[in-house]
């Protein structure tokens, strides 16, 4: 047990412990996720190594990254990547340097419009990019188990579940199907801007961004150590259809 570690945080220790043997993770993985402890961890530090040892990058620099390949992306200067070598550096496993929770919208294509690789990033998506139970339980483990220093929650501009979000709100229209639980979900960040000067679409996107940004800052503990210790930085941005222009606005 870890210098760190007291005798009542046993148990949280080896649930913490189950979840990652559960899921099938090797010593490497182990070891991005601080599970690890005393010599175990030193042992398996000489015996394996990160699938993609440049994506081992502090916070700042995984921000950097990020919007380095943004910039690429958006001048047609995207870079060629070696898929058949990545496939096969990757069959171990993972450990992308930045977790993206983003629309479902066609349009949008994380991978694309960051120029990232095979291995880069770790994709959550639904309709609205707003935080759900399942998307958070995918945050938590690309951040503890796959290493990831980075979250980015990103919004688009002309969003269909806002403006279906927008519309159950100021009209009361009734969706059919399952539909309604995604217009339920954007209900609070719609309303606390719908009184706001400009377009109604853009403030709710933005707003909607910044919602679940803090809401992912404050959601679990697995997300908040990382972030007290230096480990995690979230932010939200906006992807610009005509361009392909991210900009940060959390």
């Amino acid at each position: 047990m870890c210098e760190s570690c007291d005798s009542g945080s046993v148990s949280k220790v080896n649930t913490r412990r189950d979840f990652l043997r559960l899921a099938g993770l090797g010593a490497g993985a182990l070891l991005l996720a601080g599970a690890l402890p005393g010599r175990l961890a030193q042992a398996a530090e000489a015996t394996s190594a990160p699938p993609k040892p440049k994506n081992v990058i502090s916070p700042d620099d995984a921000l950097k990254r990020l919007m380095a390949g943004n910039e690429r992306y958006v001048s047609g200067n995207s870079e060629t990547h070696d898929f058949k070598d990545e496939r096969e550096a990757l069959v171990s496993g993972q450990n992308p340097f930045v977790a993206v929770l983003s629309c479902s919208d066609s349009r949008i294509a994380p991978e694309y419009a960051f120029d990232t690789a095979r291995g880069d990033l770790f994709a959550i998506r639904v309709a609205g990019n707003f935080v759900t139970d399942e998307g958070l339980a995918s945050l938590e483990y690309g951040v503890a188990v796959l290493g990831a220093p980075l979250i980015l929650v990103l919004g688009h501009e002309r969003c269909g579940a806002i403006e279906a979000g927008i519309k159950a709100v100021k009209d009361h229209t009734v969706f059919p199907g399952h539909i309604p639980k995604l217009t339920d979900a954007l209900k609070s960040s719609i309303e606390s801007v719908i009184k706001q000067p400009g377009e109604l679409v853009e403030n709710a996107t933005v707003q909607n961004v910044k919602d679940s940004v803090e809401r992912l800052k404050k959601a679990t503990p697995l997300l908040t150590d990382a972030l007290d210790t230096g480990k995690l930085k979230i932010v939200g941005g906006i992807y610009r259809l005509a361009t392909g222009k991210v900009e940060l606005i959390a």
